[in-house]
């Protein structure tokens, strides 16, 4: 129980499924009030306050556990060690593979309680981890990580609904944390400056600013200010030839040198991803058509992913733009997580040979209805003939590939989508596809 209403209303509502519960919450620094500041951050005394006030409403055990050596060991380190080899990690990720899911869990089964319940939202059935219903709460992406065993023994009782719901829901059952502010971003960065937090553990480490030609364009007190992506803060006195912005494209730990360049530079089309984890599915000693998202609440690629020794080989079908080192490569089919492994390697091949591209102007601009379980979804405009869906293993619906490539090459960049009841809403297809937008699968 973090303090906070998500944690909260999983812990009654799995006193409601008739559970014997008991809530813990961690204590994760030896000076809580650091890891706050107003809606950053998270784990202060306030917190255990709050945390300790609703589990006396829900009418259960309380106690705060000490994790501040492991949480700086396996998620404080970690992320400072991997910001200095010029990686990118998510510590949200770390915390709940070696803290929420192993440290907690393993004292939890040494006590006799048989799994964890968190206020994540995500869904999980027999080992195999699945999307939230809520696509804007979704939290699989950090959750991927986990293996079988652990998701064996995990609890997301808020998996199947929308944030306001849940807020709507502690209200009426008396929790004051019902309107409590989300935290946001690095828990252990109250002030949200990664860059001064990085800088007071490693120090200054000057290096230079390069382009692609290997100029000398600026120069840096550190590498690890700067992830790949970046366009602000690159403190390059000349601007471009062009006059276009100029992005980092690498960075280089080493010799501690930063390239920077166009944004078409940091289009990559193959990922290599170590320590792959599989839990909706055997490892694919074949190419396996997948869905492939690269950032928490990120786009979501189609793409072909396989096996390659101990690495998992990602091909996106499309390019996708400014993928970082140590970041997550999460495979799904439909809303079904396949597997996840840590992005190590990236280069920009060429677009999947074989796969046909669809040359076309957008002539449609009536509706094209289509009845799922759920909802109606409507499509307007873009595209040159109806819609058609294939239905997963898991019976949900995705976009079929090649509509895919077609909304994607199409010159247009918006689309008019709705449900059944709802005002249409004018989607960016460019930045959140279709496959983001549809739940259920169709009627037969």
């Amino acid at each position: 129980m973090s303090g906070g209403v998500d944690s909260a209303t999983a812990a009654a509502r799995a006193v409601d499924a008739g559970h014997e519960v008991t809530g813990v919450h961690l204590a994760l620094s030896s000076n809580p009030s650091s890891y706050r500041t107003g809606a950053r951050g998270c784990c202060t005394l306030e917190d255990a306050r709050d945390a300790r006030r609703a589990a006396d409403v829900i009418g259960i055990p309380f106690y705060v556990w000490d994790m501040a050596e492991r949480f700086h060991r396996d998620v404080v380190e970690d992320f400072v060690a991997e910001y200095a080899a010029g990686r990118t990690p998510n510590p949200c990720l770390r915390c709940n593979e070696k803290i929420k899911f192993a440290a907690v869990l393993d004292r939890a089964v040494a006590l006799g309680f048989d799994a964890v319940c968190t206020g994540h939202y995500a869904r999980v059935s027999d080992g195999i981890l699945h999307r939230a219903a809520d696509p804007g709460k979704d939290q699989s992406y950090v959750l991927a990580v986990l293996t079988s065993d652990q998701l064996s023994r995990a609890m997301f009782p808020l998996g199947d609904t929308p944030k306001s719901q849940v807020r709507a829901e502690a209200a009426r059952r008396g929790l004051a944390v019902a309107d409590k502010p989300d935290s946001h971003d690095v828990c252990f960065i109250s002030d949200g400056d990664t860059k001064g937090f990085l800088a007071r553990h490693l120090g200054q480490a000057p290096g230079r600013i390069v382009d692609q030609s290997g100029a000398v364009l600026g120069e840096h007190d550190g590498a690890y200010a700067f992830t790949v992506g970046q366009r602000k803060g690159l403190r390059v006195g000349n601007p471009a030839g062009d006059g276009k912005p100029r992005y980092v494209l690498d960075i280089e730990p080493v010799t501690r040198t930063v390239t920077v360049g166009p944004a078409e530079g940091l289009d990559i089309a193959e990922i290599t991803a170590k320590r792959p984890v599989w839990t909706g599915c055997v490892p694919p000693a074949e190419p396996r058509d997948c869905l492939v998202q690269l950032r928490a609440h990120g786009d979501v690629h189609a793409g072909t992913a396989w096996l390659d020794g101990e690495a998992v080989r990602i091909r996106l079908h499309h390019p996708a733009r400014g993928v970082a080192k140590g970041q997550a490569a999460v495979l799904y089919d439909g809303d079904t997580v396949l597997g996840s492994g840590t992005v190590s390697g990236t280069s920009a091949a060429a677009p999947l040979s074989g796969v046909r591209q669809i040359s076309m102007s957008p002539q449609v601009l009536g509706l094209n209805a289509h009845r799922f379980q759920d909802d109606e979804i409507h499509i307007s405009g873009l595209l040159s003939r109806p819609a058609t869906f294939s239905a997963t293993h898991a019976g949900h619906a995705r976009l079929n590939l090649e509509l895919w490539h077609e909304l994607r090459d199409c010159p247009e960049s918006f689309a008019w989508i709705s449900k059944t009841g709802s005002p249409a809403k004018r989607v960016n297809i460019r930045s959140s596809l279709a496959a983001r937008l549809i739940h259920s699968a169709p009627k037969r």
